[in-house]
């Protein structure tokens, strides 16, 4: 079967489209094209999470368009900014913010443990803008996106010094077009840090599952029903298993990887997932019982 023949359910459709394509800050640019440039900074460096009005780099926004300010150096006004580190920074596991960093600003995941231990002795002699000064001044930064290239997913092609684990590792990291970097059911956790501590390719899981339900990611290996144990329930007698991560409520452990499982009729089905989002927790499977 071609590739493209099931491109919906194996996740390949983002991989040809705007998230591999180079955008460029030319010296003729219109002002549409500025403007693009920054939603494309903006939607790389954040790993797609929401941006308010409010949040925007206004300063550094007016200096790229008076062209006194290079992508280059927008990318970093962006990446050492309060706002990059109030998502990604204060509330993640320092291996967790690497992983990003690398993402973010080389278009790429990992490679090994080596580098993740880098960085960390890095952040741990020099503090963070040396760590985000790391990438940017890069000589793999330089070779690939210069000054006026906007950093994006080299990952899923192939490109000069790249490894096959290198694909792999980033598919880990990038869970497709509408994801963004803070709604993935690991939360703030390391990805990849078992997988680069065995030396050891990760594993591609498919975006939904063949048996027609979602499931995007098993919050644990916890033993948890995966049938209803008979009768019918609701109008439509429709029964689905949603399993549940990272709950935060009064009644609940206060653990941080922990997954819970409801059976829930059909009919049911919107106040519950209201529900479980207002108590914290992440969605991460929804199967047939």
């Amino acid at each position: 079967m071609p590739i493209t023949a099931a491109a919906s359910r194996l996740g390949t459709s983002a991989y040809s489209g705007t998230e591999t394509t180079r955008i460029e800050l030319r010296p003729n640019a219109t002002k549409q094209d500025v403007e693009a440039v920054i939603r494309a900074v903006y939607r790389q460096v954040l790993g797609n999470d929401y941006l308010m009005a409010s949040e925007r780099l206004i300063g550094a926004e007016s200096l790229l368009r008076d062209g006194n300010l290079s992508v280059r150096e927008f990318v970093r006004a962006v990446a050492k900014s309060e706002l990059y580190k109030s998502k990604f920074f204060y509330n993640n596991f320092q291996t967790r913010l690497i992983e990003l960093n690398y993402k973010h600003l080389l278009g790429r995941a990992p490679y090994d443990e080596s580098e993740v231990i880098y960085h960390l002795d890095l952040y741990q002699d020099k503090g963070y803008d040396a760590e985000i000064d790391s990438y940017i001044d890069s000589q793999e930064y330089q070779e690939n996106f210069g000054d006026n290239v906007v950093p994006y997913y080299r990952g899923f092609t192939y490109y000069t010094g790249a490894r096959t684990v290198g694909f792999t590792n980033l598919f880990r990291l990038y869970r497709g077009y509408a994801n963004s970097d803070r709604s993935q059911a690991e939360g703030s956790l390391p990805h990849l840090a078992r997988g680069l501590a065995r030396n050891q390719a990760s594993s591609i899981h498919s975006p939904s599952s063949s048996d027609g339900g979602w499931a995007h990611f098993r919050a644990s290996d916890d033993v948890a029903p995966t049938r209803a144990l008979g009768g019918s329930y609701g109008e439509s007698g429709r029964i689905y298993r949603m399993e549940v991560a990272a709950i935060r409520s009064p009644g609940y452990p206060a653990v941080r990887r922990s997954s819970t499982v409801f059976l829930v009729p059909y009919e049911q089905m919107l106040p519950k997932m209201q529900q479980i989002h207002r108590t914290g927790g992440r969605i991460v499977s929804i199967t047939p019982a």
